[in-house]
C-alpha cells in the first residue's frame, strides 16, 4: 500500500537558515538595544570583540569587528549598561541571531558617572593621582608647549594672555579635543613633547598646558580616557591641565601637577606679569640704592667720630723716638767695647799659636798614624793566614775520583741521549713524508688534469674564465680549450645550441669552433 503524498513544501537547512536571515536582516535593519553586557573578556586575538546583552528576561549575543572596535569612544566592559546600534543578523553554523555592534555608548549620564567614578578610584590606587609625585611649575619658563586644537578660541585666549602677562616662545601641538580619536592624540601629544631631546632643534618646553573650552560629559570623555590620564602621569615636563570650565572635573586634572580652572586661567599660572616684575625690579633696586647709600653715610660719620678720639700724630710719635736716640747712642758705646772684648779674645788665642806647640801636635800625630799602621798590618797577615787555612781544608775535602766519574757517567748518558735524538729525527722526517705522499696523491686525484687525462676538455675565455654552458657564448668569442697535453685557441662561430652541419670538415688544430 502506497505511503499518501503531503502538500507541505520540502527545504534544505541552508535553505531555511538563509530564509531567516534575509527575514532577520529585512525586518530589522538598524536597531538600538539597551542592555548590560555580559560575558566579555576583552578583544578576541583576531581583533573581534564577542560578548552578550541581557537584561533580566532574555539575552542577545552581540559581536563588534575588529574595524569597528577601533573607533569607538567608549571600551565595553563587563556588567556595563549601555545602548548598541546595529544591525541584525543571523550565524547559520549554530541557529543563533546575533547584533552586528556599530556604535556602542553608556545608558545615559548615570552609567557615565559610575563609570568614571570606577575609572578614578582604581587609577589613584595605582598612586597616578599621588600629591608627592606632582612637580613645581617653574616659575619663568622659556618655552611652553601647549596640547589642543589649532583652530578653537582656547588657543588664542592662552596667546593673548601670555602676551599681555609675559610674552615667551610657545610650541602648540595641534590635536582633536573631541570625538574618537581625541584620547589618542592627546596622549601622543603629551609624549612627543617629552621625546623632544634638550638642546635639539626643536626646543624643550619646561611646562606644558592641556587645554580645551568647556562641554558636556560626553564631549569631555577623551579627557578621562586611561592612556590620556597615564601619560599625564608620565610625563617628565610639569603640566597643567585647563579642560572646561571651573565646574569641569575631568580625570586629567588630578594626574597633572596643576589645574587651572580654564585655558586663560592655565596661562596665568604659567608666567607672571611682566610690568610687575619690572616695577618689584625698580623698587628693588631703589631700595638697594639707598641701602648703600645710607650704610654709606653712616660708616662716614663712624669714621669721623673715630678720628675725633685718636692722639696726635706728635703725641704718637714722641715715646718710640726718644727711644730711637737712647738706643743709638748706646750702640756706638757697645760696638767700641765689643771690638775691645774680640781683640783680648784674639790676642789670647795668638799667644797659644806658637812653632813649638805646633811641632809637638805634629809628632804626637805622626805617633798614631805609625801605630796604626803596624797594626793595619798585623791585622791584614792574620786576616790571609784565617783565610789560607780555610781554603787548605777545603781543598781536603775535595777529591779528583769521584769527580771524573760523574764526568764519565755523564759523557756515556750525552751519548745516548745523542742517538735517541737522531731515531726519532728519522722517525719524524719519514712520518712527514709519508703524509706529504698521501696529501700529494689525493691532490693529483682531485686535481681537474686528472678528468682531462680522461678525455675531457676545459674551455675558458679570454679572461681565463670557466665557460659552463653554451648560452654563455657568443658568435666571434675567442675562447682557450685545454687537454691533458695543451691548449688550443678556438673562436666560437654559429648560434648556441645549433649542430654542426653534416659533411662539414673540421678545422685544423689551432682553429677550432664550438658549434
Amino acid at each position: 500500500m502506497a505511503e499518501p503524498q503531503s502538500n507541505v513544501a520540502e527545504f534544505s537547512v541552508s535553505e531555511i537558515s538563509a530564509a531567516l536571515k534575509r527575514t532577520v536582516e529585512e525586518t530589522f535593519g538598524h536597531v538600538r538595544v539597551r542592555g548590560e553586557i555580559s560575558g566579555y573578556r576583552g578583544p578576541h586575538s583576531s581583533g573581534h570583540a564577542y560578548f552578550a546583552l541581557k537584561d533580566e528576561r532574555a539575552r542577545l549575543e552581540a559581536v563588534i569587528w575588529r574595524t569597528t572596535f577601533a573607533r569607538l569612544r567608549f571600551r565595553p566592559e563587563e556588567g556595563m549598561e549601555v545602548i548598541a546600534i546595529g544591525k541584525l543578523t543571523t550565524f547559520p553554523g549554530s541557529s543563533k541571531y546575533q547584533i552586528v555592534i556599530e556604535a556602542l555608548e553608556p545608558a545615559g549620564i548615570g552609567a557615565l558617572m559610575a563609570l568614571l567614578d570606577e575609572r578614578r578610584r582604581r587609577l589613584a590606587a595605582e598612586g597616578l593621582f599621588d600629591e608627592a609625585r606632582k612637580r613645581p611649575i617653574p616659575y619663568l619658563p622659556r618655552v611652553i608647549g601647549v596640547v589642543t586644537s589649532p583652530t578653537g578660541a582656547v588657543i588664542r585666549d592662552i596667546l593673548h594672555r601670555l602676551s599681555d602677562r609675559f610674552p615667551v616662545r610657545v610650541l602648540v601641538w595641534p590635536v582633536r579635543v573631541q570625538g574618537e580619536t581625541s584620547a589618542a592624540e592627546v596622549a601622543a601629544a603629551i609624549a612627543g613633547f617629552n621625546a623632544l631631546p634638550a638642546g635639539g632643534p626643536i626646543p624643550r618646553p619646561d611646562v606644558l598646558i592641556v587645554a580645551r573650552g568647556g562641554g558636556s560629559l560626553e564631549d569631555l570623555w577623551g579627557f578621562n580616557e586611561e592612556a590620556v590620564v597615564r601619560a599625564a602621569a608620565a610625563s617628565d615636563i610639569p603640566l597643567i591641565s585647563a579642560v572646561g570650565h571651573e565646574t569641569d572635573t575631568t580625570l586629567i586634572d588630578f594626574a597633572a601637577d596643576l589645574r587651572a580652572p580654564t585655558p586663560t586661567g592655565a596661562a596665568e599660572m604659567a608666567v607672571p606679569v611682566r610690568a610687575d616684575l619690572v616695577a618689584a625690579v625698580g623698587t628693588l633696586g631703589a631700595r638697594l640704592e639707598g641701602a648703600a647709600f645710607r650704610q654709606i653715610e653712616t660708616r662716614r660719620r663712624e669714621l669721623r667720630t673715630a678720628t675725633r678720639g685718636l692722639p696726635r700724630l706728635d703725641d704718637l710719635l714722641a715715646v718710640p723716638r726718644r727711644s730711637f736716640d737712647e738706643l743709638a747712642a748706646r750702640l756706638s758705646r757697645s760696638l767700641h767695647a765689643n771690638t775691645l772684648a774680640h781683640r783680648a779674645r784674639l790676642g789670647r788665642s795668638a799667644a797659644q799659636l806658637t812653632p813649638t806647640t805646633l811641632a809637638r801636635r805634629l809628632e804626637r800625630a805622626a805617633d798614631r798614624l805609625a801605630s796604626l799602621a803596624q797594626r793595619q798590618g798585623r791585622a791584614l797577615e792574620t786576616h790571609a793566614e784565617r783565610k789560607r787555612a780555610l781554603y787548605l781544608r777545603s781543598a781536603g775535602r775535595l777529591r779528583i775520583e769521584p769527580i771524573a766519574e760523574r764526568i764519565g757517567r755523564g759523557r756515556d748518558r750525552l751519548a745516548e741521549i745523542d742517538g735517541r735524538t737522531g731515531r726519532a729525527f728519522v722517525r719524524v722526517v719519514e712520518r712527514q713524508r709519508d703524509r706529504l705522499d698521501r696529501a700529494w696523491r689525493l691532490a693529483e686525484t682531485l686535481s681537474y688534469r686528472s678528468v682531462l687525462a680522461r678525455g675531457f676538455a676545459l674551455v675558458t675565455d679570454e679572461a681565463g674564465a670557466p665557460i659552463r654552458s653554451a648560452s654563455a657564448v657568443s658568435p666571434g668569442d675567442a675562447l682557450a680549450i685545454a687537454f691533458h697535453d695543451g691548449k688550443v685557441e678556438a673562436t666560437a662561430s654559429g648560434a648556441p645550441g645549433r649542430p654542426r652541419p653534416k659533411g662539414k670538415a673540421a678545422k685544423p688544430a689551432g682553429q677550432g669552433s664550438l658549434f
